[in-house]
């Protein structure tokens, strides 16, 4: 689907991402009216690039090419969670802190949500398994089959959680806040078929 004609199907295009040193996955959402559709999911792999900043220059450059072929008006990160591992989290937080960086670059804006929002928007539960969102975005986004790497599914998980805070357009609070599945499935009965 060429980018113009995604420019006039929708209203809205987000952009969710899964930040990564070795796999970053994205997930691009189109937004029409109460409707949400898949336009695009997948993962960029940077296992093979030896040098830390050689893969952020790539993270950068990915993103960027993701931003110029789809457009997107918005874009929702999931942030990075805390661990024992320092160095990991680092590691993390410069491709996260790259991948806003091709954002802001193309004057997107960016949004940020923990991990545990990013669960719990999508299925209601903050201590879900990656599985479970997988399972819950397959049916709410009806794609045939979940993909292999579930990095891919993460950073769609990212854009929807975005979709489902109210479709915040700006970084000022939501005028409605869905803090679960359950929550906004009975504000929005017509969106499960």
């Amino acid at each position: 689907m060429s980018s113009r004609l995604l420019d006039t199907e929708f209203d809205r295009i987000i952009l969710g991402i899964d930040p990564g040193t070795n796999i970053m996955g994205y997930g691009v959402l189109g937004c029409k009216k109460k409707s949400i559709h898949l336009i695009s999911m997948g993962i960029i792999t940077l296992g093979r690039v030896d040098s830390h900043a050689l893969k952020l220059k790539k993270i950068f450059e990915r993103t960027l090419s993701l931003i110029d072929g789809y457009h997107p008006d918005e874009m929702a990160l999931e942030a990075p969670f805390y661990g024992k591992n320092v160095q990991s989290m680092l590691k993390l937080g410069r491709a996260q802190g790259v991948a806003m960086a091709a954002g802001l670059y193309r004057d997107i804006p960016i949004f940020e949500y923990a991990p545990k929002r990013i669960k719990q928007s999508i299925t209601g539960s903050g201590n879900a398994s990656k599985e479970q969102v997988a399972g819950i975005l397959k049916s709410l986004l009806k794609f045939d089959e979940i993909p292999k790497n579930l990095d891919a599914t993460d950073g769609m998980a990212a854009a929807v959680c975005h979709y489902f805070q109210g479709g915040i357009t700006t970084n000022q609070p939501s005028k409605k806040n869905y803090g679960s599945w359950g929550s906004f499935l009975s504000d929005n009965p017509d969106r499960i078929k």
